[in-house]
């Protein structure tokens, strides 16, 4: 969609893609996707759409059950993940992984998987919270790009990830979502809107007693701040442009 942000775009042109930029949703650009790669034989990853994304996304899966085993070892407490959803795509690929992971016997605790939702990006969650999986599309609002969807594509896969680990759906604001950005920051982490959803999430969790504070719990940032650095800087405070001086800086402090 023509509304991508830019860095997104640029990463794309660098490395010789060939790009058109939608006058449309996000949801009319995978549409047109598809129809395109049906047109002209094209090969089409479309998350959600193709098979194989599911199963990359899974090895995430992987890397938390290998990362629990040093970091948590053996605790009573099952694992609860956050993972921020749009498309549905990630959230089932990593309960796909678990899933294989208990099928070989090698996890013996499935994690409790929570699934975070934009206000303005709901599909899921309203269908979550209706007790069902019929997924009704909506009309997508948010400034969270990767996370913007109107009709998820992998919804009702995302949804059992909920309801088949005793998990569920968490909805954010916007506002707590760009709060989240700067406060990822402080520890380290880079996060774009879509990343830091996840975090909000927790953050509702704890507020809402879905986790407690000594809980073991994983939130996936799924995505670097640098893909969308204008949203970054809505959550900080505008840098002062100031003089070359010792004083111009004294000024600031």
């Amino acid at each position: 969609p023509k509304t991508a942000p830019v860095a997104k775009i640029a990463q794309l042109l660098i490395f010789g893609a060939k790009v058109m930029l939608v006058d449309g949703t996000y949801d009319d650009a995978v549409e047109l996707a598809v129809k395109a790669a049906n047109e002209f034989g094209w090969y089409c990853r479309n998350t959600g759409y193709n098979p194989f994304t599911a199963e990359g996304k899974k090895t995430a899966g992987f890397e938390i059950w290998e990362w629990s085993l040093k970091a948590l070892g053996d605790t009573d407490k099952p694992l609860t993940v956050f993972v921020s959803v749009g498309d549905g795509n990630i959230i089932s690929g990593i309960h796909k992984g678990f899933k294989d992971l208990v099928a070989l016997g090698w996890m013996t605790q499935m994690p409790r998987i929570i699934g975070v939702q934009a206000e303005g990006s709901a599909a899921i969650a309203n269908a979550f919270n209706a007790g069902t999986e019929e997924i009704t599309p909506i009309s997508a609002t948010t400034s969270a790009d990767s996370i913007s969807v109107d009709m998820p594509s992998d919804g009702v896969r995302a949804l059992r990830a909920a309801t088949e680990t005793n998990g569920q759906y968490i909805l954010v604001s916007d506002e707590a979502i760009i709060a989240s950005i700067a406060e990822l920051g402080r520890v380290g982490v880079f996060a774009e809107p879509a990343g830091a959803t996840a975090y909000a999430g927790l953050a509702e969790a704890i507020s809402k007693g879905v986790v407690n504070r000594d809980d073991p719990v994983l939130v996936v940032n799924t995505g670097s701040g640098l893909k969308d650095v204008n949203a970054a800087l809505k959550a900080v405070t505008e840098a002062p442009i100031i003089s070359p001086t010792l004083e111009a800086v004294k000024e600031n402090l």
